[in-house]
């Protein structure tokens, strides 16, 4: 997509963005992958016009040479990020085993070597005409522009680029759930083992969703949170500690990752951890705790609109997952809505379920890693 496109030579693309004082980029999740440039109001119209040309004249210019020099490309991404990164093997791990073979979540976004080397010309211009089709896209438009003469100009480049193949219908997956625990080991070169504890919970939105958020900010958020001032403050056994709920349009998952200091093992880690999960299970949380998470999710909304491209992607955002670009306050009011009731529930309906623990070792001390038992050095 940045290479050129039938009116648009080999890079020209970016060169005539950056001569207009432009940068551009994108990204790829679970579910969207999104183009973006940041420019002057006064290079509106070049965008545009890029962006338009690169939608309906792409496929022309596309042959093995250009496909060859991007596959590469994409295949030193996956070392930096994955193959050759502390770590960085441990979230494809993860998602074969927390989803069921076959599940569009069950293998990572950037794909594997061997995918990346089998895609051919026929294969990414196929998946172009199917999902890079105006049926198939959002365009979004944000910051200091004349709306009237925008709409002209987004009519004039985009009107004339034909509607692509009937979407193939997105698919529907059951709620996954885990039989059992599930625990695993993965060698690394590292020098220090990190614990990774996976449990399957609800799509983005779910009416159980902004509370597994709240959860976590209680959790891990800031010094004062229940794990990171135990682990990491009191007790001084851990570097780190973060927790999340990594919201997704099937399915989502609340992750709990945990990092020991030199010297300390994950039994001792583990117990802990059980100890505070048990404890938010059976009690409400405090009205201090509850509303010192609400906080910090007041100010992640006004972060992420506290830019041009964040408001792009806010519009976007809620396009797709919502159904409606105006979705912002509807999207804060659930987190205000949360009580101390609805953490515990959730913390028991979610936490005490069946999980997935990865422990990432060092190479050659699979000693190290968390079991059923508890044991672990």
């Amino acid at each position: 997509m940045f290479m050129g496109s039938e009116h648009v030579p080999v890079g020209e693309f970016d060169k005539l963005l950056e001569a207009a004082g432009a940068n551009n980029n994108g990204s790829t999740t679970e579910d969207r992958t999104n183009y973006f440039e940041n420019l002057p109001s006064n290079a509106l119209p070049l965008a545009l016009w890029l962006d338009a040309d690169r939608m309906g004249f792409l496929l022309p210019t596309m042959d093995k040479a250009k496909l060859d020099l991007q596959r590469d490309v994409v295949k030193n991404e996956r070392r930096q990020r994955v193959d050759n990164v502390p770590y960085g093997r441990a979230d494809e791990t993860i998602l074969a085993a927390l989803y069921p073979k076959g599940h569009p979540y069950s293998w990572s976004v950037i794909g594997s070597m061997a995918d990346l080397s089998a895609a051919s010309v026929e294969d990414v211009s196929q998946f172009f005409r199917t999902y890079y089709a105006p049926n198939n896209a959002t365009l979004t438009i944000a910051g200091d522009f004349d709306p009237v003469a925008t709409k002209k100009l987004v009519n004039a480049y985009f009107s004339g680029i034909p509607r692509g193949p009937a979407i193939p219908p997105r698919p529907h997956v059951a709620p996954v759930t885990l039989a059992k625990d599930t625990f695993l080991v993965l060698e690394d070169k590292v020098q220090l083992p990190r614990l990774y504890y996976d449990w399957p919970t609800v799509r983005i939105f779910d009416p159980d969703d902004a509370p597994l958020d709240i959860l976590a900010a209680i959790l891990t958020a800031g010094k004062n949170s229940r794990l990171y001032k135990r682990l990491v403050f009191d007790m001084q056994i851990a570097q780190n500690v973060f927790a999340s709920q990594q919201s997704s349009n099937l399915a989502s998952k609340f992750e709990l990752e945990v990092s020991p200091r030199p010297g300390q093992s994950t039994a001792a880690i583990d117990k802990v951890v059980q100890e505070e999960l048990q404890k938010v299970i059976n009690a409400p949380v405090e009205a201090r705790e509850l509303e010192r998470a609400k906080n910090s999710y007041r100010a992640s909304f006004l972060n992420r609109i506290a830019s041009i491209l964040g408001k792009a992607e806010v519009l976007n955002t809620y396009n797709y997952f919502a159904g409606n670009p105006d979705y912002i306050q509807q999207d804060a009011a659930r987190y205000e809505r949360v009580t101390a009731a609805d953490v515990q529930r959730v913390a028991k309906k979610y936490l005490a379920r069946p999980k997935v623990v990865l422990t990432v070792v060092p190479e050659g001390k699979r000693e190290m890693m968390l079991t059923s038992n508890g044991g672990g050095q």
